[in-house]
């Protein structure tokens, strides 16, 4: 009986093997479960349904089982014209060049470039033009792209392009790093180029969701009142798959699908500690150490007092080593190494010669855009993370970790915490010229919200005056809750604007305000802070400002050494440092820190990360602050 049993188990495995074609994958050093997938051109899901363990056990030297790709990559017949020659043609009356491509079988377009004059001039009897002859050629071509041009059709969404091709909506950003906001039909996007008979159908009547990282099937019935049976028999690959972060699901058309930013609770390392290797860290700031005269101590004082970059670098650097000293109470020795790249790229490329970094846990640093490049570029090669403190690198390299998250991703942020307010049915838009386009798209997250436009200038009506007459506002703002989105970079605008709202808030009448980027126009000294906690003002932010009531042995450590309150770039140094450090010491290394299912918070700032399609990570943890009682707290 066993052998009968034995026989039937091998030629049901080979029978399956035969069908599916699977491919057995030893995973290599520096190798991720993305990396995995793009170079088999499957998506990380397809690996995971085959290879469950994969989620919790992912390490070199593992086997995957790797299933066919979706991917259409067989030859091709394309067809391309090539030309032969040209034939003259004598002009005659009344001919047009619409009648010779008629009568030729060519394009306009290609008569002009045989004849260039047609650009500039009109086609005149007794002309004689050059008629190119083709001849149509055959050829068998290989894809060696993964993607092909989709044209959005109407009434389709980022959600619903995602659903219909089984990635993510940040996978279909990657592709489209210039993708607008809200996309429009006619559109031309990048999409996986699978065979049309993969393509999922896309129904008018269902809406589309974007599965959060950590949300199970509970969280989904709590957020969207859907069982789990209800999911899987809307989409019957959840059975084989089960839930993954980035997925995009089908759900019934009255339940609204917009994803959240803000779910992911926060994860305490401390209780994660396994890895208690001395952690080797190296920091590049520009110091400008070759600027100081250790002998001229009040002229370097007052250098420092009124170098707004030095006085930045300093300051991080006591965060960084506060950072180091809190590790050391939890267990987590380092061996820093500090280097001054004096905020110049041929001094970095010195460092980078003179010293061997191939054995380092991560860089954090430099400041310096090129710099940055050239230390991200140099280190690639041994998979070293460069930590992106705080500016945006120009480039994404898949070892790169950028700590400030994008500003698209903070303006969705605060969309979504309009979007879940309940109690919230009035909204204004309060623009200036120079914003009309990201106002109109924010009318097409809030439909039924009412639009004012800044005056234009009255002699020169293409030029904006920046301002609104008091009636405007009084058209728009009723008894009862208004939010008024504010959005403009100009400061006497807002500083106007923000007056004539705090007017008009009364026992019956109450404003909240909103912008979805807080720039300069927003700080001043006419901006009065008591109007903006009148208004509840709310925004998007990297940070939060620590609260004061609370027991925080950092800033109590600060104060007693410095006898003032710590600045934001103390906060952040400490920050960043400390969550290096303990993302370090609970995997083998940064990459395997289960990056995108955590979310930490320390002093004033959060951090999950994400990896990008095609590239590096970034942070995805934002903040929405409010005044409140002329503080700035947290509205989460």
């Amino acid at each position: 009986m066993k052998k009968i049993l034995a026989i039937i188990l091998i030629a049901v495995t080979t029978f399956v093997s035969a069908q599916q074609k699977y491919i057995e994958h030893t995973v290599q050093p520096g190798e991720t479960i993305k990396s995995i997938a793009k170079a088999y051109l499957v998506t990380p899901f397809d690996i995971y349904a085959l290879n469950p363990d994969a989620q919790r056990k992912f390490q070199p030297n593992s086997v995957l089982i790797i299933p066919n790709s979706k991917i259409k990559n067989a030859p091709i017949e394309e067809e391309s014209k090539e030309l032969t020659g040209y034939t003259t043609h004598k002009v005659k009356r009344k001919e047009t060049l619409y009648g010779l491509t008629q009568k030729y079988g060519v394009s306009e377009e290609e008569i002009k470039k045989a004849n260039r004059f047609l650009y500039a001039n009109n086609l005149k009897k007794g002309d004689k033009i050059r008629i190119p002859r083709y001849k149509t050629v055959s050829s068998k071509q290989t894809l060696t792209n993964t993607v092909k041009k989709y044209t959005v059709q109407p009434k389709e969404g980022k959600w619903r392009i995602a659903y219909k091709f089984g990635i993510s909506v940040a996978d279909l950003e990657a592709l489209n790093p210039f993708m607008k906001d809200t996309i429009q039909p006619g559109d031309e996007l990048n999409v996986p180029n699978i065979q049309d008979q993969e393509e999922k159908e896309i129904e008018s009547e269902f809406g589309y969701y974007e599965v959060l990282p950590k949300e199970g099937f509970y969280r989904l019935k709590v957020k969207l009142n859907l069982t789990q049976e209800q999911l899987e028999h809307l989409n019957p690959e959840l059975k084989e798959t089960g839930l993954k972060a980035g997925m995009v699901l089908k759900i019934p058309g009255t339940v609204r699908g917009t994803s959240e930013l803000e779910t992911v609770s926060t994860t305490n390392l401390k209780t994660n500690l396994t890895n208690f290797k001395t952690k080797k860290i190296a920091l590049m700031m520009p110091y400008r150490l070759d600027r100081i005269d250790v002998d001229a101590v009040e002229e370097t004082k007052e250098m420092m007092k009124n170098n707004n970059l030095l006085s930045t670098v300093l300051e991080f650097h006591i965060g960084v080593m506060m950072a180091l000293d809190s590790a050391k109470q939890l267990g987590i020795s380092t061996d820093l190494k500090v280097f001054d790249t004096r905020y110049n790229v041929a001094k970095t490329n010195d460092i980078l010669v003179e010293n061997d970094f191939s054995d380092y846990d991560a860089v954090i640093g430099p400041i310096e855009e090129k710099s940055f490049s050239r230390v991200a570029m140099s280190l690639k090669r041994d998979n070293i993370p460069v930590i992106a403190a705080m500016t945006k690198p120009s480039e994404l390299l898949s070892n790169v970790f950028q700590t400030l998250p994008e500003e698209k991703l903070m303006r969705q942020a605060m969309i979504n915490f309009v979007k879940a307010d309940s109690s919230q049915t009035k909204v204004v838009i309060i623009s200036d010229h120079a914003h009309r386009a990201s106002s109109e798209a924010l009318k097409q997250e809030f439909p039924n919200a009412k639009i004012v436009y800044s005056r234009p200038d009255k002699k020169n009506k293409s030029k904006d005056a920046f301002f609104i007459y008091h009636t405007d506002l009084q058209n728009v703002i009723s008894t009862g809750k208004t939010l008024v989105f504010l959005e403009t970079d100009n400061y006497n605008y807002s500083t106007s604007v923000i007056s004539m709202l705090n007017g008009l808030v009364g026992p019956k009448t109450d404003i909240i305000l909103a912008t979805l980027d807080k720039g300069k126009a927003f700080e001043g000294k006419d901006i009065d802070n008591n109007n903006l906690s009148n208004l509840h003002f709310h925004y998007p932010s990297v940070r939060k400002d620590y609260d004061e009531a609370s027991s925080n042995g950092f800033v109590k450590a600060y104060r007693a050494e410095y006898g003032v309150s710590p600045s934001k770039y103390v906060a952040r140094g400490f920050d960043i440092t400390l969550d290096l450090l303990m993302r370090l010491a609970s995997a083998e290394n940064l990459y395997d820190s289960n990056l995108e299912a955590i979310e930490t918070e320390y002093v004033e700032n959060k951090f999950r990360y994400k990896k990008t399609l095609f590239g590096g990570y970034i942070n995805e943890a934002i903040y929405i602050v409010k005044y409140d009682n002329l503080k700035i707290i947290n509205a989460n």
